[in-house]
């Protein structure tokens, strides 16, 4: 027997090299490196997978063409059947794209799918793959969620060449792995789950979807740190990449898009996990508002910048002396270092000494916030709690605070005002760049330059 060829590949990055090293010389990461099995596969054996259904030649040309002949007619998109999660799409499901959806165990993957699923072959073909559940438990799961199970095919099943050779002859319009930590190439070595066997696998059912014009959602596991375990290079192969975030003590969910060839980047759907299931939450920013009735220093709400809408949600501040000769900076939701920096100008251009204080921070709701235009109402936060003075309840801010204390404007500031005034709040502190040329009925709107302006303006 020939000797089986080795490769060492970055589980961070998907770099190959042929001897190990202790760190990755292309992202820099240490201890990343895991040796992989390289089969020889037979000739032509990768071009023949999926290479006998009618119509693959208008998917995928090998004719060049000019940029300008390309045909413009859109592609259309089909529904999941759940608003939030077209949303999240940007539009719905594109016919040849590859989809991975990543989550926490117990986060709702299967759920969310199978709900999909269910609903889709009403109308559509649908191919369900389990590799984790036998067949009796998916059946269990849907019948306690109470979902329309005529019309799902259904196949239990970890070998990639039986799932496309069921996928031919069946021909679906939607093709659904779950997961793909699960699937295994014969000709790969190593076990399921590894870099090599993940890389493959993927790319065989990409590949799949491409030349068929098949919509394939894969569900992929998460390492403790919340990113997607497998090999780099698995996120640049698919079309988008979705990530289900939401613990165990909360009842809702939190879609997020952090790739999307087809749509927004960092766009945001909500779910709340019911008994039958994922409800989607149309509103979410009335469930991010839920606040108590007696007025508490520490507390404000500010208006952020998901994907495609705004979304209002409450961030609370809470100051207390520390007894530490290094004082404690706890933010959840938010970025610990932003937080550090932030009561740094707070000294600097506000002259409020926080140094002594143990600051924690908390975004109602399990929000995470990645942008700046939450920098103004964070430092307002602060400087209640710090003073033990409440904010008004119908107080709004966004902007984003400068090392120089200056107040910079965030994009769509007009239709943040708008959402604030739809939801009921009467007073907005903003920047001067984002004042509207007419203010909505019943909006006092207050602009600032500096932070000396926002914290005289209370």
């Amino acid at each position: 027997m020939a000797k089986a060829k080795s490769a060492f590949v970055c589980t961070e990055c998907g770099a190959e090299y042929r001897k190990w090293q202790g760190q990755c010389s292309s992202c820099l990461e240490w201890n990343t490196l895991s040796e992989v099995r390289l089969a020889t596969s037979r000739p032509g054996a990768a071009a023949s997978i999926g290479a006998g259904r009618s119509g693959y030649a208008g998917t995928l040309s090998k004719e060049v063409v000019d940029l300008g002949s390309v045909d413009l007619t859109e592609v259309p998109r089909l529904s999941s059947t759940f608003g939030e999660f077209d949303r999240v799409l940007g539009g719905g499901l594109v016919p040849g794209s590859a989809v991975l959806l990543g989550g926490h165990p117990g986060a709702g993957k299967s759920t969310l799918l199978l709900q999909t699923a269910c609903k889709l072959a009403q109308a559509r073909k649908v191919l369900y793959v389990t590799g984790e559940e036998s067949l009796s438990q998916v059946a269990m799961r849907a019948h306690r969620l109470q979902l329309p199970t005529q019309g799902l095919k259904m196949l239990a099943e970890t070998s990639v060449e039986t799932v496309l050779a069921v996928a031919e002859r069946e021909r679906p319009e939607i093709l659904i792995i779950d997961s793909i930590q699960t699937m295994h190439l014969e000709d790969i070595a190593s076990a399921p789950g590894g870099v090599a066997q993940v890389r493959e696998s993927a790319a065989v059912l990409t590949r799949f979807a491409k030349q068929s014009n098949t919509v394939l959602l894969l569900v992929g596991h998460v390492t403790k740190d919340g990113t997607l375990a497998g090999p780099k290079v698995l996120e640049h192969m698919i079309d988008a990449s979705l990530l289900l975030e939401g613990g165990a003590d909360s009842r809702f969910r939190t879609l997020r898009g952090q790739k999307n060839r087809f749509g927004a980047v960092n766009e945001l759907g909500v779910f709340a996990m019911l008994e039958h299931g994922l409800k989607e939450v149309k509103n979410p920013s009335a469930i991010f508002l839920s606040r108590s009735e007696e007025q508490a220093s520490g507390s404000l709400v500010m208006v952020v910048w998901e994907g495609t809408r705004p979304l209002l949600v409450e961030v609370q501040a809470l100051l207390d002396e520390s007894a530490l000769g290094n004082p404690r900076r706890v933010a959840v939701g938010l970025d610990q270092n932003r937080l550090a920096m932030l009561l740094a100008v707070l000294h600097r251009h506000g002259g409020l000494f926080t140094g002594d204080q143990d600051v924690f921070l908390n975004v109602v709701g399990g929000v995470k916030v990645l942008e700046t235009s939450a920098d103004l109402a964070v430092l307002l936060a602060v400087v209640s709690s710090l003073q033990n003075r409440p904010l008004p309840r119908e107080l709004v801010a966004f902007g984003e605070v400068g090392l120089s204390g200056e107040i910079r404007p965030v994009p769509s500031g007009q239709e943040r005002i708008v959402e604030a005034a739809k939801h009921g709040f009467t007073r907005a502190i903003v920047p001067r760049a984002n004042a509207p040329k007419r203010s909505p009925d019943g909006m006092e709107v207050v602009i600032v330059d500096k932070l000396t302006d926002a914290l005289e303006a209370l």
